[in-house]
């Protein structure tokens, strides 16, 4: 059952709950029939070119399936490969065959040519993908992403019908390398691709499947309600426990505590004002995500690219006290730019972050100070900033308390706080429209470079649009494929400290997880790097 898209009011939540119960066979003892879910925010697209964000990704978690993936216990393991893929070129290259008789849901065999589509769609400047740095270490990116060459010349070619090779710049980490592949690189139909152009993946049904489920009646960025029904034409069908899973976007956390409670949803996400009551619940799963959350500086606004203000507000918070005095979710303080449990030292097992120290720590005194130094430089006593930030109960909760210590520590300065549907922060987040900005970034791989990247000049989601050449050349160097394991890490805690004595960002917070999962319902695991449940897994408990 569907209802109409319209803010959430008194009503639509009345709503909302009647549509949820109509699906769910009288619920609280619901041990049968269609699994019933919830999700924070609303997906943007169907198209893995164009995914940043994790609502989008947990749709295509469901419906896509890559080379590799992860299984039930988020351990990447061979997807749509038949066998591992044989590694040749001193590492560069990667071959792999497909399983025979792969199917898309509406029937196409699924082909070589069909990554090879997808990477080139990905690298296509015609397609202006936000998320081309997945792609971007294939042979001859640089070139056809800056339109100087056409995407047949890009690192990746069908050999036959059943066969598809990848061929990178450069040699990379192999964990990195597998990751990308479970996560991201997708194929794609390359007929409906062709059909469907710029609209490719915009709805539902401009699209088709190769996962365990097929998206049903997902109308656009703006629709609160769909469907995941299973994919006849799935290799693994069998083992597919759901036939359907009912999606309703809830971003109110007490409509959907409500909803779980009344056994009308068996998965919902929650935060900290239910964790602290609950913590003894055996259906409440709580872990630790590769996601760290930030406040960004706009390069192009006066104030926020004033170097003394970025100190001063480095120096601002204490991300502990944030952490567990107002998320109350298990989050953790972030210590630097890099979270804990990301990576490690490749000779003693060593966190990276821990081994970096305690590179982010409140100092009331340096924040007044570099504040007083702002004032001068500006020859203004009194500034007003803008705090962009999500509309989630969590996301407001953080914003408020930047805005609270902000303007207690630096008088004179007044901040006001706009939050957004995530679609809408997301656009202004591509567009500069933001002075201060609370965003996050969601790792797939152990590796301290994807989260260091983010601040180097060209990467489409350095959103500060500020140039550390400093940085920039530590990361090449890194990641230019002739250096040892070890060098690599060395140059990699360089650009760290390099991260914080420009100040470009803040790091504010690790973030945490908790779900609450029916307890007829098992097979819902839950790692650092796939964030996202997956339903294929899922099955009631007998």
């Amino acid at each position: 059952m569907r209802m109409n898209k319209k803010v959430l009011t008194l009503a639509g939540v009345a709503l909302t709950a009647m549509s949820l119960a109509a699906c769910a066979n009288n619920g609280k003892n619901k041990a049968s029939g269609d699994l019933n879910v919830t999700l924070k925010a609303n997906p943007v697209t169907l198209d893995p070119a164009k995914t940043i964000e994790t609502p989008s990704s947990s749709m295509q978690t469901q419906s896509f399936e890559g080379l590799l993936k992860y299984d039930k216990n988020n351990k990447v393991v061979l997807g749509e490969a038949a066998s591992q893929p044989k590694v040749t070129n001193d590492g560069k290259t990667w071959t792999f065959t497909l399983k025979k008789g792969l199917k898309w849901s509406n029937g196409d065999p699924v082909t070589a040519q069909d990554y090879v589509a997808s990477m080139r769609h990905w690298a296509d400047p015609k397609t202006k993908s936000q998320a081309a740095d997945h792609v971007a270490d294939l042979e001859n990116y640089e070139q056809v992403s800056k339109g100087q060459a056409p995407t047949s010349a890009l690192g990746v070619k069908a050999l036959g019908k059943d066969k598809v090779q990848f061929t990178f710049s450069k040699k990379l980490p192999t964990v990195n390398v597998r990751n990308n592949f479970a996560s991201n690189l997708k194929p794609v139909n390359h007929k409906v691709l062709a059909k469907e152009g710029s609209k490719y993946g915009s709805t539902s049904d401009k699209a088709v499947y190769n996962g365990p489920y097929k998206v049903a009646n997902w109308t656009g960025g703006s629709d609160d309600n769909w469907s995941y029904v299973k994919n006849n034409q799935y290799y693994g069908k069998k083992n597919v426990h759901m036939n359907k899973v009912n999606v309703q976007v809830t971003k109110d956390n007490n409509t959907a505590q409500n909803l779980f409670k009344s056994g009308k949803v068996q998965e919902t996400s929650v935060t900290a004002d239910y964790i602290k009551g609950n913590k003894n619940n055996k259906e409440l799963h709580t872990s630790l995500m590769a996601t760290q959350y930030y406040l960004y500086f706009n390069g192009k606004n006066d104030l926020t690219k004033n170097e003394n203000f970025r100190q001063a507000v480095n120096y601002a918070f204490d991300n502990n006290q944030l952490a567990k005095k107002v998320l109350q979710d298990g989050s953790v303080g972030a210590t630097g730019w890099v979270p804990k449990g990301d990576m490690k030292n490749p000779k003693n097992g060593q966190d990276f972050a821990e081994e970096a120290g305690h590179l982010q720590k409140q100092n009331k005194k340096k924040a007044q100070d570099y504040w007083k130094a702002t004032q001068k430089d500006l020859g203004k006593k009194n500034m007003t900033l803008n705090l962009l930030a999500d509309n989630t109960d969590d996301q407001k909760q953080v914003a408020e308390y930047l805005q609270s210590t902000l303007q207690k520590q630096f008088k004179g300065l007044k901040v006001e706080v706009t939050t957004l549907p995530h679609a809408q922060h997301v656009s202004r987040d591509f567009a500069g429209k933001f002075e201060l900005n609370l965003t996050d970034w969601n790792s797939d791989v152990p590796d301290a470079s994807d989260f260091l990247s983010l601040l180097k000049t060209g990467n489409k989601v350095n959103f500060t649009n500020n140039t550390d050449q400093k940085l920039d050349d530590l990361l090449n160097q890194a990641n230019d494929g002739t250096k040892s394991t070890s060098e690599r890490y060395k140059l990699l805690q360089e650009a760290n400290k390099q991260v914080h004595t420009n100040a470009d960002g803040v790091p504010l917070y690790t973030a945490a997880q908790a779900h609450l999962v029916s307890k007829h319902v098992t097979g819902l695991n839950y790692g650092p790097f796939n964030t996202v449940a997956q339903y294929q897994y899922a099955q009631w408990k007998k």
